[in-house]
């Protein structure tokens, strides 16, 4: 989803929240950065933070993910070195952070749960 469109979302369920709730709901929505995929990778989304998951989807080669938070989960080692983190790019969607371009070896967001 755009980031265009996810603020879109948050003003219109804001709007039902009313008053506070509403102004945060949507400086939330605007605070979601986008990151790339490793270039030229098709990614397994995941249900769960490991490989034991099941795939829920593929994501296409050019991708770029949103990080809602990030958790421990299996080690993988993918384009982008070696990690644990997985990325939680939306409900029950987790990617490998090992091919996801975030700049850092670690934490780039906020812990799960």
């Amino acid at each position: 989803m755009s980031v265009d469109r996810a603020e879109k979302r948050a003003e219109e369920r804001a709007g039902e929240a009313g008053g506070a709730a509403a102004a945060e709901t949507v400086a939330t929505a605007a605070a979601v950065k986008y990151y790339p995929v490793a270039p030229g990778v098709q990614l397994n989304v995941r249900s769960g933070p490991g490989t034991g998951y099941s795939v829920v989807r593929v994501l296409p080669a050019g991708a770029s993910v949103p990080i809602y938070c990030q958790t421990p989960g299996t080690t993988v080692s993918g384009y982008y070195g070696t990690s644990k983190i997985w990325d939680n790019i939306g409900t029950g969607q987790y990617v490998s952070d090992a091919y996801v371009y975030t700049g850092s070896d670690g934490y780039v967001a906020g812990r799960c749960g």
